[in-house]
């Protein structure tokens, strides 16, 4: 299954824009923009992000990247180790 990343067109003023951008040339990622993610705070304080529900945000649009990307692999380990533990059951 795809990470599912979610931006908000509001909180583009932080150049989360580019992140997005650079996340959609990635196909192994769904990438989605709303009006608004419900997340005001967060969207007028600093770049942020949805990752599979998960809120990843950084005081940069680089370091919010680079935070999506440990976001999506800890996800990913943590499906890694659930299903495994399914599978020894």
């Amino acid at each position: 299954m795809k990470p599912i990343i979610e931006f908000c067109s509001s909180n583009m003023h932080h150049g989360t824009d580019q992140v997005m951008k650079r996340l959609e040339e990635n196909p192994d990622f769904e990438v989605i923009e709303y009006g608004c993610l419900g997340n005001c705070g967060e969207c007028y304080m600093f770049p942020y992000a949805l990752v599979d529900g998960e809120i990843v945000a950084a005081e940069s649009a680089d370091a919010l990247y680079d935070a999506i990307m440990a976001e999506v692999d800890k996800q990913q380990e943590s499906r890694k180790e659930l299903d495994k533990l399914l599978d020894d059951l």
